[in-house]
């Protein structure tokens, strides 16, 4: 065990230092001066340039300046934005909570529809049943995230007015900002019509949160299939019906939790699935998550915006990723990779 926490934690921090490296030459990637880029002063004397230079450090090497922009990392200091003149770290934490907190919702959507409905296609194998769920998870994969978050805002918000049209909560709700999950600040403020404000903040998150969840569902029910048809096929689902157990029986027995153990990591790791969509359906409904933040950065041209958010979203997914795949190899040694299997 110690040996796989090992190999992840240190794989997790050398990737993590080439994140950064790649970030911060991105300043000299762009296009134009590199100075210019990361403080957005174009027109400045040149004493007044020569004292941003001095701040930068852009008379030391380039090594010397990576390090001092990883030490600016660590404190806190990630810049100003061009465009709010705000502290970065503090705009892309609240922008990345509002992303995360888009994608768990998702996430949760996910398997409340996608595992009974593979448990269901699962025990119907090669059923009506079966091949009806198949075909429409086929549908359900096949639809781009963009396209579907547009036919539900044609047909639930336009058409219907069933749910807003975009946005996290109405204007008419100040929340203060606690968590970054909108519905846990709700609960967590003094506002006098706090019903009122959950229920609005819940309405904006149906259509975004659903449009998200479609593919997502999908992938869940036909993983959670195929356990369940290998779980039930197996010898010692066979030996219980040999010894005169229900269908019932062997199903809650037996079935459930041995077709549940292998795939819930796997389907966990569809998380970071949902946080690459939910950067695009942030964009067209309007959420001030970190996706939208950074197309918005693109258009403004906001350089240390668009690196700093770059950074931000690469680290949790890699942090996230890695982690996932330490826990599973830690309890569930039948997921370790062949080559570690001699070691």
């Amino acid at each position: 065990m110690l040996k796989i926490i090992l190999r992840h934690v240190s794989l997790l921090i050398l990737t993590l230092f080439i994140l950064s490296f790649f970030s911060f030459s991105l300043a000299y990637l762009f296009p134009g001066d590199p100075l210019v880029n990361l403080t957005g002063i174009r027109d400045s004397s040149e004493q007044g340039y020569a004292i941003l230079a001095q701040q930068y450090a852009m008379q030391d090497s380039f090594l010397s300046q990576y390090w001092q922009y990883v030490n600016h990392l660590f404190s806190g200091n990630w810049g100003l934005s061009f465009s709010s003149g705000l502290p970065l770290a503090e705009e892309i934490s609240r922008s990345l909570a509002a992303s995360v907190e888009l994608s768990a919702y998702a996430l949760i959507v996910s398997f409340v529809v996608g595992l009974p409905l593979g448990f269901l296609a699962g025990l119907r194998h090669h059923k009506l049943t079966d091949f009806a769920l198949l075909t429409t998870s086929v549908i359900g994969y096949s639809i781009p995230v963009f396209w579907a978050a547009l036919i539900a805002i044609l047909i639930f918000s336009i058409q219907l007015g069933w749910f807003p049209l975009s946005g996290r909560i109405s204007l008419l709700y100040d929340v203060p900002y606690q968590t970054g999950f909108i519905l846990i600040d709700i609960l967590l403020s003094d506002l006098p019509d706090k019903e009122f404000a959950f229920k609005d903040a819940l309405r904006h998150l149906v259509l975004p949160s659903v449009s998200i969840a479609i593919v997502t569902c999908t992938i869940v029910m036909r993983i959670t299939r195929r356990s369940v048809v290998e779980v039930m096929s197996s010898e010692y689902i066979q030996a219980a019906y040999a010894r005169g157990l229900s269908p019932r029986q062997v199903f809650l027995r037996h079935g459930v939790k041995n077709a549940l153990i292998p795939i819930l990591p796997l389907l966990v790791m569809q998380f970071t699935t949902l946080l690459t969509n939910a950067m695009i359906v942030e964009t067209i409904f309007s959420w001030p998550g970190i996706g939208n933040g950074l197309i918005q950065a693109i258009y403004q041209r906001d350089f240390p915006a668009i690196r700093a958010g770059m950074l931000a979203v690469s680290a949790l997914v890699l942090t996230f990723t890695i982690t996932i795949d330490m826990v599973i190899q830690i309890f569930d040694p039948a997921g370790r990779r062949p080559e570690n299997a001699t070691s």
